[in-house]
């Protein structure tokens, strides 16, 4: 499996891993929860546990965060470090190389400073034991020497906060996981929510917007608060390019149309595929293989970069026998759903054929239909 960070994904405006236009990100995070939108449930329990660490004056437990990129894990970080009213220092897990580089790390914190490691996912295993004793006991084992006249030497570490972040939660080893006292997955965000981040960063971007302008933004940006960014970014373009002084949904719509963005947020490549289930395979099932091939897509990018808004989202559904067209697919692409489709087995999403109650299994439908898996 390929990480999230893929080069696929980087080339398109919607894609959730981080841009080289997305630089001055670090000037529109908030610094405090009152000015981070969405994630109601992480923000509560975050507040009571940090009220609490600091009434008894002790660094926080440590924190893991997990979710889709661009759901804002660093922001969330930093806002926890500043309520703390203590530093932060940031590092990924691919550039602590070697256990010493991390002792480095670990040696150089503050009483109950954050360390935030995004990517914890990707640590290397002889760094990642080192961890474990940093977190238990705030210690940390080192050997001295090689050969016989090596020894161990236990150093004591500063009380601190480890806050991980990851996008693969499932590629964390269970000792690691397990360290954690805090563990939060970081869900989409709801349309009302990110246009009120769209609102903030906005007024201190100085970009003139109205209502409507903003919601169309939103409700395109996939639940994911840098796309919806990104585009407030190119919308501002698209308004320059229109000689409006304000992004409206006037030019919002322009905007998003010449980005091939339709009105759920798909783009180009995701109707591919989608267009290409329905007229190629019948809407399905096609194994991942064959679409590939089909489409000119990697196996691995349709799989980790093109699929999980669809699926999040019921565009299709994964099987036994491979992938599958609902009938949410269908409608949207203003394709009718093949006779033979329905007829004597249903469509996911419709109550035909299938018997008086309309309900039949996803396994139902798929035998004798379809394809490798």
């Amino acid at each position: 499996m390929m990480d999230y960070n893929n080069g696929e994904d980087e080339e398109r405006v919607i894609g959730r891993v981080q841009q080289p236009g997305d630089n001055d990100e670090k000037t529109l995070r908030p610094l405090r929860f009152e000015d981070y939108s969405g994630q109601s449930k992480v923000k509560t329990n975050l507040k009571i546990f940090i009220d609490a660490a600091r009434t008894r004056n002790e660094s926080l437990d440590h924190v893991l965060l997990y979710g889709p990129p661009g759901l804002g894990k660093t922001t969330l970080a930093g806002i926890i470090a500043n309520e703390m009213g203590v530093g932060m220092h940031i590092t990924t897990g691919p550039s602590i190389e070697k256990a010493g580089d991390l002792v480095a790390l670990l040696t150089s914190l503050e009483e109950n400073e954050v360390l935030f490691i995004d990517e914890i996912h990707r640590l290397n295993r002889s760094v990642e034991e080192i961890l474990y004793p940093a977190m238990e006991d705030y210690k940390v084992d080192l050997m001295i020497g090689k050969g016989p006249s090596a020894r161990s030497v236990r150093l004591d570490l500063p009380h601190f906060t480890l806050i991980g972040a990851t996008t693969r939660a499932g590629m964390l080893s269970a000792p690691l996981r397990d360290r954690f006292g805090m563990i939060n997955r970081l869900e989409l965000y709801e349309t009302e929510e990110l246009m009120n981040i769209l609102k903030r960063d906005a007024a201190l971007l100085e970009i003139e917007s109205d209502e409507e302008g903003l919601r169309n933004i939103a409700s395109r940006s996939r639940g994911t608060p840098r796309i919806a960014i990104r585009l407030l970014k190119r919308m501002r373009d698209f308004a320059s390019y229109m000689n409006k002084d304000i992004i409206d949904r006037e030019v919002s719509d322009f905007g998003l149309k010449q980005l091939d963005i339709d009105d759920i947020g798909l783009d180009s490549i995701d109707r591919r595929m989608l267009t290409t289930m329905a007229d190629v395979f019948a809407g399905g099932p096609v194994g991942l293989e064959t679409l590939a091939a089909t489409t000119g897509e990697d196996q691995v990018t349709i799989e980790d970069v093109y699929e999980p808004f669809l699926l999040q989202n019921g565009y299709i559904q994964k099987t036994p026998r491979g992938r599958v067209l609902t009938k949410r697919a269908f409608e949207h692409l203003g394709i009718p759903v093949p006779p033979a489709y329905i007829q004597g087995r249903g469509v996911p999403g419709t109550n035909s054929a299938a018997g008086e109650s309309g309900n039949i299994t996803i396994e139902e439908w798929t035998a004798g239909n379809g394809d490798e898996g």
